[in-house]
């Protein structure tokens, strides 16, 4: 057996998230900001002294992104990585492609790898793409001669030929994934590493995309690493596949077993209440006056079609809150939205809080109008309309199942979605007489 390209051993990676407490609320003194600022003076001045980062905020919570994850990648293997946002595949990739380090473990990689994390990664802005593709070449650490002979390919492969002396900040976010995919698959590295990229591309670009990964890993021996929310893709391209849970490998083994586990994990049986205060938070929300904490099933699990479903939502305030209102959805294992039930589309007015504590809300839907199936719950909190407190994008994963009065193709017919009633008046009558008169002919 051939030696692994990839060894991971006890990999782990920690961040420190900073938090502000509220400090201009009414209730605080000139001496509490004074104290609070002299305090996070000292820490910011201990953690420069030390080489650590250096944090903004009055409050630092460790967050574990990765935690001892240990993986062998063969040589010409095609591994998946699937697992819910914030589960640590983007931060695995990074450390693989060195560009974070970790906080503890090892990893060793032997060959030449290329990775494809984000549009436009690697490019530099004001080059044309005829010279960001050298500027990549040489990154990979080949000669200008190698490069040259897989011009032309990379160029075809892009379709960019007409601005290909144009500088890269003028490409669309479509022109430039074309680009930074055919460097990447046409420079000859031995480890191509990908993540979700691809969903930038057209329909027909990404199957292009596939096409040329499936030929350079079966073909030419070469190891791609992809990580994808597109389980019906990763199933096809992926022989085997791991999957991350809250930063720890949950399973290994065939992408089709993987993938079918994913899907139809409902999380610990019985599961009633799920802790939401250390689930990782998307990167754009920066008002963190409001933190969501938990997430109380009250009608129970599984959720039935036609019947009740109720659920009880915790928060935290740290700071007086104007027009706040909340939000609950459901998506499909494919990640589309299907159904959303706010705050905002009932007759409930939007509540002001005028002091920090713990808060919490109910929501109920007399019939659940949802197909049997498994969904995504996405928990969301707002200021007004438009300014975003809080957003846990997969809080939960919970499983409808048919009701009483559910009909039974619903049962069977595997596609999720909501089907709500509706009023129906049958004109029956005429088109009897209309088909006895056309059967007497």
């Amino acid at each position: 057996m051939q030696d692994a390209v990839i060894t991971v051993e006890n990999l782990s990676k920690s961040y420190l998230l900073g938090h502000n407490t509220g400090v201009w609320a009414s209730h605080h003194t000139l001496r509490d900001v004074i104290g609070r600022e002299a305090r996070n003076f000292t820490r910011k001045a201990i953690d420069v002294f030390r080489g650590r980062q250096v944090v903004q905020g009055d409050e630092v919570e460790e967050f574990w992104a990765l935690k001892n994850v240990s993986l062998e990648v063969r040589p010409g293997e095609v591994l998946g990585i699937i697992g819910r946002n914030g589960a640590g595949k983007s931060t695995l990739l990074k450390i693989l492609s060195r560009i974070t380090e970790p906080t503890r473990g090892r990893i060793t990689i032997r060959g030449r790898a290329s990775s494809l994390l984000e549009v436009g990664t690697g490019f530099h802005p004001e080059l044309t793409g005829r010279e960001n593709i050298y500027l990549n070449g040489a990154i990979l650490g080949m000669t200008q001669r190698e490069i040259r002979t897989k011009f032309d390919e990379i160029v075809a492969f892009a379709e960019v030929e007409q601005f290909l002396d144009t500088p890269v900040k003028r490409y669309s976010s479509g022109m430039y994934v074309r680009l930074a995919f055919a460097v990447a698959a046409h420079l000859d590295p031995e480890i191509l590493i990908v993540d979700e990229v691809l969903a930038v591309g057209d329909v027909e670009f990404q199957r292009k995309c596939l096409g040329k990964m499936d030929d350079v890993s079966t073909r030419e021996g070469r190891t791609i690493l992809f990580v994808s929310h597109n389980m019906t893709t990763l199933s096809r391209l992926c022989k085997t596949a791991i999957w991350l849970d809250g930063g720890v490998v949950r399973e290994k083994g065939p992408a089709q077993d993987i993938v079918s586990q994913y899907l139809h994990n409902k999380g610990p049986t019985g599961t009633r209440y799920v802790h939401l205060g250390e689930t990782p938070r998307p990167g754009f929300i920066e008002d963190d006056r409001i933190r969501i904490q938990s997430l109380e099933w009250l009608s129970g699990l599984p959720l039935r079609h036609g019947e009740l479903m109720a659920a009880r939502i915790g928060f935290r305030s740290k700071a007086p809150i104007c027009a706040l209102s909340l939000g609950i959805g459901f998506s499909s294992s494919q990640g589309t939205r299907v159904v959303t039930y706010s705050t905002d589309l009932t007759d409930v007015h939007r509540p002001n809080l005028a002091s920090p504590g713990y808060y919490s809300v109910e929501v109920k839907v007399e019939a659940l109008p949802l197909q049997p199936e498994d969904y995504d719950i996405n928990i969301y909190a707002r200021s007004g309309d438009l300014h975003l407190l809080d957003n846990v994008a997969e809080a939960d994963r919970v499983e409808v199942v048919a009701g009483p009065k559910t009909p039974a193709f619903m049962i069977s017919n595997k596609f999720p979605g909501v089907r709500l009633p509706s009023t129906w008046s049958w004109n029956s009558e005429p088109t009897c007489q209309t088909v006895k008169v056309i059967a007497d002919l």
